[in-house]
């Protein structure tokens, strides 16, 4: 991705929407603020889309003809690409964003929004890819990971990371030691200045953990998680 004036990458977004009208106004906005836009009228295109070329982005609706968000989140997310997903919806209610939050969405925005809400939320997702730390390769005890292929080394072995799993597991590996609360990992990793409600970080430690195949990843009770260096 290139930087842009704000600081954040120019970015490969693809927008996932059965509404003509949401679907200009959101792609004008994204192309205005320096991004490339791809837009899919219904679910079924959205996940052809999606398996047929890299996206930095995906906003997606829930609401849409025959396969539904719901079911397009669930596929993304066992793909396992890591690209963040912002889901825009009428279905404002709070089983719905925990429902989505906990199935692997990065943020969920209701409908009718304004559009520098989502300009700063989509800003939000592309600062907190990995492509946004120092250094490109960063060690931790048996663990090696760079940042740019998303690949780790445990004890010499390759494992291919998704985006988020790789920002979570750079995290923990700055912090190599220390006990990183759930909130500190939503600030610094999805971005949340609040707690959402949902058990995210618990998934994603979960799936580092099966990945790491070692008991490398520590829960301190009642504070958090830490990485074992040693």
């Amino acid at each position: 991705m290139l930087k842009g004036a704000l600081g954040v990458g120019m970015a490969n977004i693809l927008v996932i929407d059965d509404e003509p009208g949401i679907v200009r106004f959101v792609r004008r906005a994204l192309e205005n603020d320096g991004h490339t836009v791809t837009a899919s009228p219904d679910g079924a295109e959205g996940l052809r889309v999606a398996a047929t070329g890299h996206h930095d982005l995906i906003i997606l609706d829930l609401l849409m003809p025959g396969v539904d968000g719901l079911s397009v989140l669930a596929a993304l997310t066992c793909r396992d690409d890591g690209s963040p997903i912002i889901v825009l919806s009428a279905l404002g209610d709070v089983s719905t964003r925990v429902r989505c939050l906990d199935g692997g969405a990065a943020d969920f925005l209701p409908k009718p929004f304004a559009i520098r809400e989502l300009l700063a939320r989509v800003h939000l997702q592309l600062r907190h890819l990995p492509q946004g730390h120092e250094s490109n390769v960063l060690t931790a005890g048996r663990l090696r990971l760079d940042l740019r292929t998303q690949t780790l080394h445990v004890d010499g072995q390759p494992v291919q990371l998704s985006r988020r799993e790789c920002s979570l597991l750079a995290y923990l590996m700055s912090r190599a030691g220390a006990v990183c609360t759930r909130e500190e990992l939503l600030s610094e990793v999805w971005g949340y200045s609040f707690d959402p409600g949902t058990n995210v970080v618990d998934v994603y430690i979960r799936r580092l953990r099966t990945k790491l195949c070692a008991d490398l990843i520590g829960t301190v009770r009642n504070a958090g998680y830490t990485l074992r260096s040693a």
